[in-house]
């Protein structure tokens, strides 16, 4: 079995050649304007189907652990996948929902097998999500890697 490849870098554009998945987490409130979402939509014009998925939402699946791929060029997708209540911390804790997450990138996995695409994110969930990346490596290991589909992890550069 593979690893997680892990690099300095911007997730917004994904390294290597072939058909690509950049995933990220969207909060289930159809809220898009902090953390990675602005360097995504600064370069790939996702946002306004985030926006209609949402807005549509009594006639679609959207909801926590569901995702929804947008084909952004001829061989990369972005895929937004519904991974935290809200978008703030409460009285239920922070927003990130591992099990929504799980479910998400499930589905992912799928999707990547499906085009033979490699999988590219930031390490989702733990920015304004405020999840711990203890948690969430696991699950990308366990969903993604354990099932051939290569992941790269990136680390925003200075």
């Amino acid at each position: 079995m593979s690893e997680i490849t892990y690099v300095r870098g911007d997730a917004t554009v994904p390294l290597g050649k072939g058909t690509r998945i950049v995933a990220h987490v969207c909060n289930d409130i159809g809220g898009w304007g902090r953390g990675f979402v602005l360097a995504l939509s600064r370069r790939r014009p996702d946002e306004a189907a985030y926006r209609r998925w949402h807005r549509e939402r009594a006639k679609n699946d959207f909801g926590l652990g569901a995702v929804q791929y947008v084909q952004v060029e001829r061989h990369l997708w972005i895929a937004n996948m519904i991974g935290q209540r809200g978008t703030r911390t409460g009285s239920k804790g922070v927003p990130v929902r591992y099990e929504a997450m799980d479910a998400g990138l499930t589905d992912i996995a799928a999707k990547a097998a499906e085009l033979g695409a490699s999988v590219h994110m930031p390490r989702i969930g733990c920015g304004l999500a405020g999840g711990k990346w203890s948690r969430v490596e696991p699950l990308i290991s366990e969903r993604l890697v354990a099932g051939g589909i290569a992941v790269t992890v990136y680390d925003h550069g200075e």
